[in-house]
């Protein structure tokens, strides 16, 4: 059994698709019914005991430095690529503190502190199992492990969340295919999932951790932020 020692807290991209919101303020400092969805990400963290934290900036980095006063054990990282590349250049950034690390991004909101628990058997993602028809990113378990995911989805598997756990061995062999995906092929147009998803997907024996629709939920464009929160209606004009 492994234990989750650190988190690092995806927080560096433009959150376009918040727009006008996000023109002043970054997407995972956006407060929801007057909360920042960031804030619901560190707190399940620190009710799990999770106090080491990095949160990887970019875009309006310094709205940011304010987590480091309210929260002790927070560290920022600063991503210089954030406005060029794909997110996989914020975990390269941070890749020296993947061991034994949680991965999460910044722009969701928990419900459930439980589904950020520090205990893991091995690496792998959150995921909710889903019967009907989808579009999001779609894995494959047999006996426990990943066989395969889909990045176009579909029906009957489970649906991939942005919250993953990698032990000390894979936190290792992660951070080493960043840096040649990265630094040697340039490949910096992919998602950091795409790492060890797609690129390295036989160096890893993947699980996942079972949660419940509800348990987070993950607001991806003004639309949806609306429906969460009623007083951004004024600002679709």
């Amino acid at each position: 059994m492994s234990k989750v020692e650190r988190a690092i807290i995806m927080a560096a991209g433009f959150g376009n698709r918040m727009k006008p919101m996000s023109l002043s303020v970054p997407k995972p400092m956006i407060k929801v019914n007057g909360t920042r969805m960031i804030d619901s990400v560190i707190k399940g963290l620190k009710n799990n005991g999770i106090d080491e934290i990095y949160v990887v900036v970019g875009y309006l980095k310094e709205q940011f430095k304010i987590l480091e006063e309210e929260y002790p054990g927070l560290k920022l990282i600063e991503n210089p690529y954030y406005d060029t590349c794909n997110n996989i250049s914020s975990l390269y950034v941070a890749r020296e503190h993947i061991q034994n690390a949680i991965i999460l991004d910044g722009d969701q909101i928990v419900f459930n502190d439980s589904i950020l628990a520090p205990e893991f058997e091995k690496s792998g993602y959150n995921a909710v199992w889903c019967e009907k028809e989808t579009d999001e990113w779609l894995m494959t378990v047999d006996a426990g492990k990943v066989v395969s995911c889909s990045r176009t989805g579909g029906s009957k598997g489970w649906q991939l969340f942005s919250i993953s756990r990698w032990t000390a061995e894979d936190g290792v062999k992660l951070k080493n295919h960043l840096v040649l995906e990265f630094e040697e092929k340039m490949n910096r147009q992919i998602y950091w999932d795409d790492v060890a998803m797609f690129c390295h997907f036989d160096n890893y024996d993947l699980g996942i951790r079972e949660m419940q629709c509800g348990d987070i939920v993950e607001i991806d464009n003004y639309e949806e932020l609306v429906a969460m929160d009623a007083s951004y209606r004024e600002w679709r004009n």
